[in-house]
């Protein structure tokens, strides 16, 4: 328990200085940037097709994991897959309990006349939970396969999701990079739980 209370402090710290880094010493940066790269037409189906894979991916990724162990027998199948569903649940409630406690507006909300979005979400801004997800699912196979044709790819999705984001004009840069450590923060913290409670067998 207080290993885990560790890792949870340490993750509430990462969020909270990056935005305090963000609303008293480089607001300027963040929207200057959003700005850069939200035109005042985001229509690129490339940038919708990544932002709108992040759920979908974040789900079937445990799901399928689960269904082809339980399929085949496969413990250590299964064992990815309820680590790959733990990180997506950890990241779903850190991310909302963020998103509500830190309350920050979107970007158009602040800013109508600069930022153009793709479409009006009202959710809080911070962090973005699709960056979030994608980080998650990410960092997860990354933990769980450990070869570099895995990672690179699941980085670069994420990436890529989290830079949709900003260029529809829906986050701040600084909503992705705390979406970012939410995400990977929440795939070690499964790791760990799941070490702990199923201890898998070698």
């Amino acid at each position: 328990m207080e290993s885990l209370k560790k890792v949870y402090k340490c993750i509430l710290l990462l969020v909270g200085c990056i935005l305090f880094y963000a609303s008293s010493f480089a607001q300027n940066w963040d929207i200057d940037l959003l700005k850069k790269i939200n035109p005042e037409n985001p229509n690129s189906t490339l940038m919708r097709g990544l932002s709108g894979s992040s759920y979908p991916i974040g789900v079937v990724t445990p799901a399928a994991l689960l269904a082809v162990g339980f399929i085949k027998k496969d413990k250590q199948l299964q064992y990815k897959g309820w680590q790959s569903a733990g990180a997506l649940a950890i990241d779903i409630v850190l991310t909302a309990a963020l998103k509500y406690t830190i309350n920050r507006d979107r970007p158009a909300e602040k800013y109508p006349n600069e930022v153009f979005p793709y479409s009006n979400e009202t959710d809080p801004s911070f962090p973005s939970t699709h960056t979030s997800v994608a980080f998650a699912t990410a960092t997860t196979l990354t933990l769980e396969f450990k070869k570099w044709y895995v990672a690179v790819p699941a980085y670069l999705w994420a990436a890529g999701v989290g830079y949709s984001r900003i260029y529809l004009g829906e986050h701040y840069p600084t909503d992705i990079i705390g979406g970012a450590v939410v995400g990977a923060g929440s795939a070690f913290l499964s790791e760990w739980l799941t070490k702990k409670i199923l201890k898998p067998k070698k």
